[in-house]
């Protein structure tokens, strides 16, 4: 018999590992090559979390090798670069068609476009970025929430007919509970190394940053889906109302660890929700929990892959509070601060790649804000070490909402908070040097320091602001600014030497 002619090339780039999506959704196994490109830009580009190296490309590997053995065309080789690996396995395949599913970030687009890659349809995300730029230009402000009950309308999910299951869009005022003493965070589960995984491990560059000890993260279909039924059997009905709590025992708390697999491809959103109702359906968990959980999917995930685009390739460069400080020395070694809470996440960081959102918005992205590091700088170091991390998950994160570098387009007012919150969901303060109710003197806690510091160095801008009112009238009743200032440039000074 002739030989088959393939007619096609598919590109799948190592975030859209899914054989049900994508450009693989519509694939010929007797005629289609896929191609998955190693990219050594995305290995040696940069200092990477080896956690986040692991990941990626023991996941590629393991998704190459489940398409090898169920008898697909699949070419898998290692390229300066993805645009270059295509262009090496057009040589080998030559005047066939190269297809992928529009990839998810600008640069990516844009390198593959002018090579000749034709685009198909991304339908990783609920929401097409066509459907999110009507929603868009109909807003007069970018509000999240004003988004996510279009969602659950346009959805069908969580919905009684008009009206929301339960008779309230979210159950934000349920889900604020701090950190009980002695309470039970439940397991984690790992997985074992196989050949693929030990073959990567053994791989890694010597420029890669943090550690790597065990298989915290599954880098399969198989695992990514035990993943997330250990959620769901074990963490779903606590996770509501301790969203938010900073624990000092628990890496976890209860969160669902699905964002990496999500992100990846292995999990597809679609896929998460419908798990998430099927469990709420037993009758044993809360609608807080499934309500909250649900609005992190179609709400805030949708949200910020829709504003990424919506914004444009320049958004990135906003600074709009004109921060020029350095990254401190602390995001990279947690050794290089005493602030417990700090010291704290950014281990769990070194550890795990991983922490979870209020970690990264109400200390982490909170102390860059109110020290006035670069907003491009802290967000490179946010690409780099955390394992979930994406061009689209985290520009809009930190240069809208972390940072406020775009002077209030995404949120309208700034993220910063003294001691008293990190005191109120954590539980790092007791063994604390640092107090959070003094903002002078050697103990007084960095964050209540700088946090009335930003405050007045940005008090012209802030003034403006109805949202900050509250904020900028305790300013003004301040009575010992002059000793909040010293203090404050005390600390920036012993934070830029690694002291504080």
């Amino acid at each position: 018999m002739p030989a088959v002619r393939m007619s096609r090339l598919i590109c799948v780039p190592f975030d859209q590992l899914n054989a049900d999506h994508g450009a693989l959704k519509s694939a010929d196994r007797d005629t289609d090559v896929i191609v998955l490109i190693e990219s050594q830009r995305m290995i040696v580009g940069r200092a990477w979390h080896k956690q986040r190296l692991q990941f990626l490309l023991s996941s590629a590997r393991h998704f190459a090798a489940e398409l090898q053995s169920n008898n697909w065309s699949v070419e898998y080789l290692r390229s300066d670069t993805t645009a270059s690996g295509l262009k090496e396995i057009s040589k080998k395949y030559p005047d066939l068609e190269i297809v992928c599913a529009a990839p998810n970030s600008f640069r990516m687009r844009r390198e593959l476009s002018e090579i000749g890659v034709n685009f198909v349809d991304n339908d990783f995300f609920l929401t097409s970025q066509e459907l999110f730029t009507i929603w868009g230009n109909s807003q007069k402000t970018f509000t999240m929430e004003n988004f996510y009950r279009a969602q659950r309308k346009r959805l069908g999910i969580l919905m009684s007919g008009a009206t929301p299951v339960g008779g309230e869009w979210n159950f934000d005022a349920e889900n604020r509970l701090p950190p009980k003493k002695d309470q039970d965070w439940g397991t984690t589960i790992s997985f074992d190394l196989d050949l693929i995984d030990e073959e990567v491990m053994a791989e890694l560059p010597d420029t890669a940053w943090g550690n790597l000890k065990s298989k915290i993260w599954g880098t399969s279909r198989a695992e990514a889906l035990a993943q997330m039924e250990h959620f769901f059997q074990n963490h779903f009905k606590e996770f509501g109302p301790f969203e938010d709590a900073m624990p000092a025992s628990s890496w976890t708390g209860h969160h669902s660890l699905l964002s990496p697999y999500l992100n990846n491809g292995l999990l597809h959103p679609s896929e998460v929700v419908s798990a998430a109702l099927q469990r709420f359906e037993q009758g044993d968990i809360p609608l807080s929990s499934c309500e909250g959980f649900i609005r992190q999917i179609i709400g805030w995930r949708e949200y910020i892959n829709g504003m990424y685009w919506y914004l444009g390739e320049d958004y990135r460069k906003g600074n709009g509070l004109s921060a020029n400080r350095k990254l401190l020395p602390l995001f990279q070694d947690s050794k290089k601060t005493e602030m417990n809470c700090v010291k704290s996440i950014v281990k769990d960081i070194e550890d795990y790649g991983w922490t979870h959102h209020i970690p990264r918005l109400m200390v982490l992205s909170n102390l860059a804000l109110i020290t006035g590091v670069k907003p491009q700088e802290f967000l490179d170091w946010m690409r780099e070490v955390f394992i979930d991390a994406a061009d689209w998950v985290m520009v809009p994160n930190v240069i809208g909402m972390a940072t406020h570098a775009d002077s209030g387009v995404l949120m309208t007012k700034p993220y910063a908070a003294g001691g008293a919150y990190i005191s109120k969901m954590g539980q790092f303060c007791k063994e604390c040097r640092y107090d959070p109710r003094l903002r002078t003197g050697e103990t007084a806690c960095p964050f209540t320091t700088l946090y009335w510091d930003f405050l007045d160095r940005n008090a012209q801008m802030f003034s403006k602001n109805h949202r900050m009112f509250q904020q900028m009238g305790g300013l003004r009743k301040l009575s010992n600014m002059s000793e909040v200032k010293d203090r404050a440039q005390q600390v920036l000074n012993g934070l830029d030497q690694g002291l504080i």
